[in-house]
């Protein structure tokens, strides 16, 4: 199964608070915080809902 490596590359403070908890649920709460998630669909939906808040990077 791939995964997918998440960077969190803008602040989420001042944020909408849906985008927020999404953030920290994908388990990104500072700048630049890095985590590998699995590639799912509903990693997928995560990250289509703060894409201006992150970089993603395919990792085998």
């Amino acid at each position: 199964m791939a995964n997918i490596k998440i960077e969190l590359v803008k602040s989420i403070s001042g944020r909408n608070a849906k985008h927020i908890a999404t953030a920290k649920s994908l388990g990104l709460k500072k700048l630049h915080d890095v985590t590998i998630q699995p590639d799912n669909q509903a990693t997928q939906g995560k990250i289509a809902q703060i894409g201006y808040l992150v970089k993603t990077e395919s990792v085998e």
